[in-house]
């Protein structure tokens, strides 16, 4: 070991200490607060008297070259048109995920933020066009139209209520929207001057990437070299990026992971464990890649470089505005400076909630639970704040550095404040007004662990407390995995486990008739018996199949097939779904520890870590 790594050397410390850093950044608030540090940082530049150092840096001309192909530009627009591009691209990724097994899964959830994101662009716009009036200042319309998501969910972390993942749920599939729409108006309305063969072959790569989807490549590189081959063409076209990273990203295929693909890999781990060679460990590598959809694998690795380094190096560039020479007194008065703080500010807030309310009052769907009026409020205020997508559309519909360009990106900075004072107020009045000091689910357990209708192994009086709700065909849930062997083995009797049952119906059909099956056989003393049994026969639950796991268990199969029937053994599976509900489970495996829901992922040793913090507590 190195001095430098050694544990509590001063080096080590330091390492310690950077990492502590970067993971704060990585969190949504750390990501905000660097945004606020790199705005002011850029601010400052371009009003000290090095302020020709900031303008001469964005202006000094990169090339590329690869063979006899060319491209010229910028450093500002290399940041603008070449870094953003991959924001855009994420986006279109987060986008697709969610159409596949996100919110947007199930469109009867997903129509009242979708109504709302529609709302959330076309008010902002009419009241930036009311104010400016028309003339050159028009163009600016689509600079009110887009939520700067890392901000707005930075600033939910900070201002809003300690528990709201349910909001942030709301606000993230209303940005889809939000995002899509904006992405579209760069590329539609602010491209000009086309070329009809470089567009051809952009529409070529993304008829590729389709290609790539329906063939089911799981391998991240061919779709990585398209993408880089559609921004070169797109570039080239005239056409702005983003739309061309946003339709990249929404190309690129999401799924589910399945569990047989999780069970290969873990197979090829152990041939590693058994024999570490480099074949070996290339052949565990991909086995991984293919558990996991490469949308979701591409997510994780834009997802950090995107938030720590493409935004911030965006902000650094276009947030710089020299205030000086009376420029500050001229946006006060200027109607752009005041279009753009009225539509983000005024106009994100009235058309967001506005629309929200009248499609809950419609029918057209249910606020998330959770999610109280002064929530959907203080959510939509926080929408106001623009910034990355505005400044974007700033540089291409006035030019960043012009009378125009200068008074809209004060605007922007303006409503970014206004808007984030404004969730804040709104969030403090609901708090005291309404009651409304969270907005998420339930985090408490109802009723507490070892109700008459528990099953619990262990020790009833343990001073540890595992509640795991559960669905027979569920391939994560402990039993499927071995999770729980792991767990007992580290804690043994200071450990009691406790299962209550939540069916899927809607994705597993046999789940309840399982849960029944199981609940059936507790009536004849082996409810575990049949619980593991159940998890072990996944792929088959038929009624059938579940007789004949009676009879091997040696239970009395004709007592069995009448309590499968019984209604007070359904009432008990009923039982255990209710307190589902009103704990705040919905999707399983969902865990409590000691009577708290536990969050984040699930494996053994993050519910080892977990226990043992409430040994602690």
């Amino acid at each position: 070991m190195t001095r430098a790594s050694r544990p509590g050397s001063p080096g080590g410390a330091g390492v310690a200490s950077l990492h502590g850093v970067l993971g704060r950044l990585r969190t949504e608030s750390g990501a905000a607060g660097l945004l606020v540090v790199v705005t002011l940082v850029a601010l400052l530049w371009a009003n000290s008297p090095w302020s020709g150092s900031y303008t001469a840096l964005w202006h000094t001309p990169v090339s590329l070259r690869v063979g006899d192909l060319t491209l010229d530009m910028d450093l500002h627009h290399w940041v603008n048109d070449g870094l953003m591009v991959i924001f855009f691209f994420l986006i279109g990724l987060e986008v697709r995920q969610e159409l596949a097994v996100g919110a947007l899964r199930d469109r009867s959830r997903a129509r009242v933020p979708l109504v709302a994101g529609l709302a959330g662009v076309l008010v902002p716009a009419l009241i930036y066009l009311a104010v400016v009036g028309g003339g050159e200042a028009a163009r600016g319309w689509g600079v009110v139209v887009g939520t700067d998501t890392a901000f707005l969910l930075g600033a939910l972390a900070i201002v809003g209520p300690a528990l709201s993942n349910q909001l942030r749920i709301f606000l993230l599939t209303l940005t889809v929207v939000d995002d899509f729409l904006a992405v579209s108006i760069i590329g539609l309305v602010y491209s000009e001057d086309l070329e009809v063969v470089p567009l051809l072959v952009a529409v070529g790569c993304l008829g590729a990437l389709w290609l790539l989807a329906r063939t089911r490549q799981w391998r991240s590189a061919p779709y990585v070299v398209v993408v880089v081959l559609l921004w070169y063409a797109t570039v080239t076209a005239g056409v702005h990026p983003s739309l061309a990273g946003m339709a990249a990203g929404l190309l690129v295929p999401a799924y589910a992971t399945q569990r047989h693909k999780v069970e290969a890999a873990r197979t090829l781990f152990r041939d590693y464990w058994q024999s570490p060679q480099a074949g070996v460990e290339r052949s565990v590598r991909r086995g991984l890649a293919r558990s996991i959809s490469v949308n979701e694998r591409l997510q994780e690795s834009l997802r950090g470089a995107s938030a720590l380094v493409i935004v911030p190096v965006f902000a650094l560039a276009n947030a710089g505005v020299d205030l000086r020479g009376g420029l500050l007194g001229e946006s006060l008065g200027s109607t752009v400076t005041w279009g753009v703080v009225l539509g983000l500010v005024v106009g994100k807030l009235v058309g967001i909630a506005l629309a929200t309310f009248a499609a809950v009052r419609l029918g057209l769907g249910q606020l998330p639970e959770g999610v109280g009026r002064g929530s959907v409020l203080g959510g939509a205020a926080l929408s106001g704040i623009g910034f990355t997508v505005s400044l974007l559309i700033i540089g291409l519909a006035f030019d960043s550095a012009s009378d125009l360009g200068r008074e809209a990106t004060v605007g922007v900075l303006l409503a970014m404040v206004l808007a984030a004072a404004l969730g804040w107020a709104i969030f403090r009045l609901a708090a005291r007004r309404w009651g409304e000091t969270t907005a998420d689910l339930p985090t408490t357990l109802e009723p507490a662990a070892g109700s008459g209708a528990d099953h619990v192994r262990g020790e009833p009086d343990a001073p540890l407390t595992l509640v795991e709700f559960l669905d027979f065909e569920c391939p994560f849930c402990a039993r499927a995995t071995g999770m729980w062997r792991d767990l007992h083995a580290h804690f043994g009797a200071d450990l009691r486990y406790v299962v209550r049952h939540l069916p899927l119906e809607d994705v597993h059909p046999h789940a309840w008739g399982a849960a029944v099956a199981a609940e059936a056989a507790g009536r004849q003393g082996r409810f575990w018996e049949m619980h593991d049994l159940l998890f072990s026969r996944q792929d088959a639950l038929e009624t059938s199949s579940l007789l004949g796991y009676a009879d091997e268990l040696g239970l009395d199969v004709e007592q069995f097939a009448f309590d499968l029937e019984d209604p007070d053994v359904a009432d008990l599976v009923q039982r255990s779904a209710d307190s589902a509900r009103v704990s705040g489970a919905r999707g399983t495996p969902t865990f409590f520890v000691n009577g708290h829901r536990h969050r984040g992922p699930h494996d053994a040793r993050t519910l080892i870590e977990a226990l043992e913090r409430a040994r602690r507590g």
